[in-house]
């Protein structure tokens, strides 16, 4: 992967660069960033971009004593001022088919049957092609992709024994070794087996983890690692990609991105429900809470509880995004609410059955909603639960308007 190919991310990008290319990379460095922002693309780009032979000539025939740890090398003309790997020598080609001999990766697996021991490494061409086709995947998404259903993936003692043996190796043609970990949050207290390896490294060895959420990471790992903050991607990049990448129309790409906050990945997903009706199923929901009673609520749980997780965490960023841009209307003024016309004019509905601390506890209470999907929560009984907070948190306001 080039670093080309990775949306948005202009500063990351150059650090790394400047960091290749001024001999200054930790010997582990953790790629920090939200869900969708791009960490993972960047990692398997950066590792790319260290391996690569125009790039770097530190390899197996550069001089003796080269190194990218704090060395100080002379730039060769082949690597000054190159901001990309060139994607046509060996190594390139063998890593945009993630192949590279020297470059590993480790992330979340499952047992393909009890009493098995799963390795990173039994599940590499299922990771060749999941990347091929969802490099802004999240780990839900890995782990349904190799058929997890329920079941918890980890990152497991046996797989640091793996790594410790990978690493001890020596390189095959690249003069590095590199460990890409994806969602260290996975990694137990089984992760301390790495400690002495991440703190005394052999030569030329690179840990890259790539993690979402730091509190969730081992404190003795974060710890010997050099951050590197990946910011979230702007609407103005997203809407680009969309454009671009995904041939979608320039306003229906604007509209998504907005509403994406930042994230990628869930751009991706709201563009393959474009097509919903979102406004007309929350109206139907607020009108069984606020005017048609018990019976109408019962029948809209039942139905938005048939359309699937993906579906709902949609319907639920939807009325989210809708809450946020009516607050807005409130505070700034139409002129500052970036939505479609009856959109906007559903949120200054939305104004008058709710004021500005109902819409916040709304908002809360969403975004729990959506946390508990995400965790397989039974949906009939989150969204009766959801529906009875609603009712008691808009009851708090005067209600004489419905909508």
């Amino acid at each position: 992967m080039l670093f080309k190919n990775v949306i948005g991310q202009a500063d990351v990008k150059l650090h790394l660069v400047n960091m290749v290319q001024h001999n200054r990379i930790s010997h582990a460095l953790l790629f920090l960033g939200k869900e969708g922002s791009g960490g993972l693309p960047l990692a398997i780009a950066f590792a790319q971009y260290v391996v690569c032979e125009k790039v770097n000539r530190k390899g197996a025939a550069a001089p003796a004593g080269a190194s990218l740890f704090g060395e100080e090398a002379p730039a060769t003309s082949q690597n000054e001022g190159m901001p990309d790997s060139c994607g046509e020598c060996p190594s390139c080609q063998k890593m945009q088919q993630l192949m590279h001999p020297d470059i590993h990766f480790s992330y979340p697996v499952i047992p393909r049957k009890a009493g098995d021991k799963p390795l990173s490494s039994d599940y590499i061409s299922e990771w060749r092609e999941f990347i091929a086709k969802y490099p802004y995947g999240n780990s839900y998404d890995w782990l349904q992709f190799i058929g997890a259903e329920n079941k918890q993936g980890n990152i497991t003692a046996y797989e640091c024994n793996d790594i410790i043996r990978k690493l001890s190796l020596k390189s095959f043609e690249s003069g590095f070794k590199i460990l890409v970990m994806w969602m260290p949050e996975y990694l137990g207290n089984e992760g301390n087996k790495l400690l002495k390896l991440i703190e005394e490294p052999p030569p030329n060895t690179l840990f890259i983890l790539v993690a979402e959420n730091e509190s969730l990471i081992l404190q003795t790992i974060l710890s010997r690692t050099q951050l590197v903050k990946i910011p979230t991607l702007t609407p103005q990049e997203i809407a680009g990609a969309l454009v671009a990448k995904a041939k979608l129309a320039e306003d229906p790409a604007r509209q998504i991105a907005l509403i994406a906050e930042g994230n990628y990945r869930e751009a991706l997903q709201l563009m393959q429900h474009a097509d919903e009706d979102w406004q007309s199923l929350l109206r139907e929901w607020l009108n069984a809470i606020l005017k048609n009673g018990p019976i109408a609520q019962v029948k809209w749980i039942d139905e938005v509880s048939k359309l699937g997780r993906e579906k709902q965490k949609q319907f639920l960023r939807y009325f989210n995004h809708l809450l946020e841009q009516a607050i807005r209307l409130q505070a700034m003024g139409p002129e500052n609410v970036h939505l479609a016309d009856k959109d906007k004019d559903f949120a200054g509905r939305l104004n008058k059955i709710a004021g500005f601390h109902q819409q916040q506890a709304i908002i809360e209470e969403l975004d729990k909603a959506s946390y508990y999907i995400e965790r397989n929560a039974n949906p009939k009984m989150l969204f009766h639960a959801l529906t009875i907070k609603l009712y008691h948190i808009i009851a708090a306001k005067q209600v004489t308007n419905v909508i």
